[in-house]
């Protein structure tokens, strides 16, 4: 058995989890990498990752490169004499450091792999419908995610779960899976699985503007997946109009009710206390959105300040 001498990379609070787990395991991690500090919202003040807020809380060595080909970041990992790497929602390696340590560099990545494979695949997964997903630990070669895997471990998608709910979940698996595999590599035992690739593979893209707002031709199922599975962020988002009035609204919760009706799709109907979309096959409810300079709110609270016309849609 050898003792591991583990670099943690990571970004988000997802990886924050993962890095606590392997501490309180007492694992030996020798050096933490994360992103650069960079500005962020309106004052554009320095902003640190989650992961290097708690490497810093925890006095672990940490580096912060800009470039991963860097000799002296390549100089600096290599003194810190690892022979393990994990790597979790971190970036693209190159070969010189996933190949690197004696043991390899391993990838956690949220979901059952080959499936999934890319940016987002908690927000895919519920956009897609699924039912099950999980997380997958495989050693990392010179694509993204395509690398023989160690092990999956899998979870239910509950019907009106969101992607906020379902990372929360795939955190603490993916914990209890990176402490799994590490126990594998520690005793010598890991054993892979090559990944097959068909064309039925589901790929989960990079989030942007485009594919996270809503086509409100499609069948309701699909429309209340899409804004579940961008719930809390990014948000899926429609043009409200109503009138000469047009706003750029996001939507954060919803309810598909089935239901004959003799609306064009894109219609908003609402009382005082309710809005809803008419869709192919029934109706959207809104439960909470956000208006453009307003902060996110209840229908009801919406409803308590503004009345919509007869003529309002979406679209």
């Amino acid at each position: 058995m050898e003792k591991l001498r583990i670099v943690f990379m990571g970004t988000p609070e997802f990886a924050v989890a993962i890095l606590d787990t392997i501490l309180k395991h007492n694992y030996d991690v020798v050096g933490v990498i994360t992103a650069a500090d960079k500005p962020a919202g309106r004052g554009q003040k320095i902003k640190h990752s989650a992961v290097k807020e708690y490497a810093l809380e925890k006095n672990l060595n940490l580096l912060q490169p800009t470039n991963l080909k860097d000799e002296k970041f390549l100089l600096d990992l290599k003194n810190l004499d690892a022979n393990l790497q994990v790597v979790v929602a971190f970036r693209m390696l190159p070969e010189a450091v996933w190949n690197m340590p004696k043991l390899g560099t391993f990838n956690l990545h949220a979901s059952l792999l080959p499936n999934y494979r890319g940016a987002a695949p908690i927000n895919w997964a519920i956009i897609y419908g699924e039912t099950k997903t999980g997380v997958t630990s495989f050693f990392i070669d010179e694509k993204i995610d395509t690398g023989a895997m160690i092990l999956s471990e899998e979870i239910e998608i509950t019907p009106s779960e969101n992607a906020g709910e379902l990372h929360d979940k795939l955190m603490i698996l993916g914990s209890s899976a990176v402490v799994k595999t590490l126990s594998l590599i520690e005793s010598g035992k890991v054993t892979t699985t090559i990944q097959n690739d068909t064309s039925e593979i589901k790929t989960a893209y990079k989030l942007n503007k485009e594919n996270c707002k809503i086509d409100w031709t499609k069948k309701g199922k699909e429309i209340h997946n899409l804004i579940r599975g961008l719930s809390p962020y990014p948000c899926a988002w429609t043009y409200f109009i109503d009138g000469k009035n047009e706003w750029n609204v996001k939507i954060f919760d919803a309810r598909f009710v089935e239901e004959k009706h003799d609306c064009i799709s894109g219609t908003v109907v609402s009382t005082k206390k309710d809005l809803k979309v008419a869709v192919l096959d029934g109706f959207i409810e809104v439960d909470a959105l956000q208006f453009p300079g307003k902060k996110k709110m209840s229908t009801l609270q919406l409803l308590n300040g503004i009345q919509f016309t007869a003529v309002a849609q979406v679209k």
